[in-house]
């Protein structure tokens, strides 16, 4: 992410996602780190409803249960360019 509008990473389908999930379907982890210089907002939502949200400032990582059918995003901060690095990986 390094723009100034929200990001879908992922739960739209093909062509809408930010990012690749490789376990769309399925319950999985997210893994998303802050590579930026601003903190910014991860918001996790379900047919419009949302259901969390996050702050992940300057190098953090989080890592958030993502259940099948969840859509997660990226907010980026309004004083400037928000920079993400976000992975999945199965849950065991």
């Amino acid at each position: 992410m390094d723009t100034q509008q929200s990001m879908v990473m992922t739960g739209k389908g093909s062509g809408q996602d930010g990012t690749i999930n490789p376990y769309t379907g399925e319950d999985c982890i997210a893994i998303v780190k802050n590579i930026g210089e601003r903190t910014f907002s991860i918001r996790i939502q379900r047919n419009g409803e949302i259901l969390q949200t996050l702050d992940c400032g300057k190098g953090e990582k989080k890592e958030i249960t993502l259940l099948a059918g969840n859509e997660l995003y990226l907010d980026p901060n309004p004083e400037g360019p928000s920079r993400a690095k976000v992975e999945y990986k199965r849950i065991k």
